[in-house]
C-alpha cells in the first residue's frame, strides 16, 4: 500500500486555484496539482441552494503532508469552508508514486 493521497479540492475561479496550486508545490506540500476549470456545483449553503461554476483541483501528496496542505489551502482560500477531501491512492504506477513521495520529502 502506498502513502500517496489524491486531495480533491474546489476553488471559486481559476486564478484562486493557480495561487493555491503554486503555493502547495512551492512548499513541497504537493508534487503536482491538476486544475480543471468549468465544473458546475449545486449545493446548499446558509439554507439557500447555490448553482455556479467552480474549479476542481487535485493535488498529489503523501499522508504526512495532509495537515500542512489543508492549513495552507484554508489560509489562501476565499471560502469559509473549502472542500478539501483526501483519498488514498490504493496503487498505481510505482515510479510515479515514488516521484510523488520524493517531491514532497
Amino acid at each position: 500500500m502506498t502513502d500517496v493521497l489524491f486531495v480533491y479540492m474546489t476553488a471559486g475561479d481559476e486564478a484562486e486555484a493557480r495561487t493555491i496550486a503554486k503555493a502547495l508545490v512551492e512548499k513541497r506540500l504537493a508534487a503536482c496539482v491538476n486544475i480543471i476549470p468549468g465544473m458546475i456545483s449545486v449545493y446548499l449553503w446558509d439554507d439557500q441552494i447555490h448553482d455556479g461554476q467552480e474549479v476542481v483541483m487535485i493535488a498529489k501528496t503523501v499522508s504526512g503532508k495532509l495537515e500542512a496542505l489543508t492549513e495552507t489551502v484554508k489560509d489562501l482560500h476565499s471560502y469559509d469552508c473549502p472542500c478539501i477531501v483526501a483519498l488514498p491512492a490504493g496503487g498505481g504506477y510505482a515510479p510515479f508514486l515514488k516521484w510523488v513521495e520524493n517531491q514532497t520529502a
